[in-house]
């Protein structure tokens, strides 16, 4: 009898608990895409705009909802779309993993743009452009010796883990995994739908760009590409950390990547989602990186630009450069979610 009983009891929990899977399941807000900011400036409306503003304002994006674990209130549009500020540097990991583990949305089919400016080299392209990442590569697993003290020959003082001189691929078992390829298919589609984008210009731009006389894609307009996006929670500057920007996304991707833009967020970003991708959750394949020049990497040849590495008109013209590429991605996967939900494009798909 008492078998019997436990078995009765068994299969009522079974049900019970399916149930309330499915009914929590039902409860949860279906997400089209994810748009990934990192800071704020001031308000998220009314004010001077920071990578949040413009998805808010443009979208628009008129609902708030309160995320555990996520500092700034997020905000989504009744067509699916959910845009939150991450946070700068080691906070976007934790606040990406919140987002992911909440049950309020149902993320399964999400597609996500991490959409935030960045330093831009200028041998790959001038500020206020916008760049689609091919790959995300971790600069933050590495050994530094100060520049003053390195060995003769050292280009500088920056080099792999468990290697023993620069450009040299050591190892990050348990760190990292050094670069992530974003889906190639993916990415080629949004540069095709996004490459015609006329950027904003002007005179003061202009002015930022001139000095960069030996770098021709530094002195173009605004314009967007395909480039590769380097990681790292510390923030760097000058004509020996571009160097060794460019050597070491070329060392982690084995030659296929060239370096374009610098942030502090992605590496941590991509390295959550990653972990988080065979839970069903999400769906890794479904995400892009779009990084806009707010400054550049490195001062003019001869010229040092410290203390003044960002200027007002640049960085206002990346802001707007985030939406402006980003928005007519998210639009378009929006507006054929019928085919989007299943079918990941790849280009020539619209």
């Amino acid at each position: 009898m008492r078998g019997l009983w436990f078995r009765i009891v068994l299969a009522l929990s079974v049900v019970f608990a399916f149930g309330l899977a499915q009914a929590q399941a039902a409860d949860r807000i279906p997400v089209k895409v994810v748009v990934v900011t990192t800071f704020e400036i001031g308000a998220d409306t009314g004010d001077f705009a920071g990578e949040f503003q413009p998805w808010v304002e443009g979208w628009p994006l008129k609902h708030e909802i309160a995320i555990p674990g996520v500092r700034h209130v997020a905000r989504y549009s009744d067509d699916g779309v959910l845009a939150i500020v991450s946070d700068m540097r080691g906070r976007a990991r934790d606040s990406v993993a919140a987002l992911i583990l909440s049950d309020q949305f149902d993320l399964s089919k999400a597609y996500w743009i991490v959409a935030g400016i960045a330093g831009v080299d200028p041998q790959a392209a001038s500020v206020g452009s916008a760049a689609w990442a091919r790959y995300v590569v971790d600069a933050d697993p590495i050994y530094e010796v100060d520049d003053r003290d390195i060995p003769a020959g050292w280009p500088y003082g920056l080099y792999s883990n468990d290697a023993e001189k620069p450009n040299v691929k050591g190892k990050a078992e348990g760190s990292s995994a050094m670069v992530w390829t974003l889906d190639r298919g993916l990415v080629d589609w949004a540069y095709a739908l996004t490459k015609d984008v006329k950027l904003p210009d002007n005179a003061a731009l202009q002015a930022v760009r001139a000095p960069y006389k030996d770098a021709p894609q530094g002195q173009r307009p605004p314009f967007v590409l395909q480039g590769d996006a380097l990681g790292t929670v510390r923030f760097w500057h000058g004509h020996r950390r571009t160097q060794w920007a460019q050597d070491w996304v070329k060392l982690w991707t084995d030659g296929a990547g060239t370096f374009t833009m610098t942030d502090c967020e992605d590496q941590g970003i991509l390295d959550v989602l990653d972990a988080h991708a065979a839970s069903g959750k999400i769906d890794r394949r479904r995400v892009l990186v779009l990084r806009t020049g707010s400054n550049y990497s490195r001062a003019p040849l001869g010229q040092t630009s410290l203390p003044h590495v960002f200027h007002e008109e640049s960085l206002k013209a990346s802001f707007l450069a985030t939406f402006a590429v980003g928005g007519p991605v998210v639009r378009e996967l929006t507006a054929h979610w019928d085919r989007y939900a299943s079918e990941i494009p790849t280009a020539g798909s619209r």
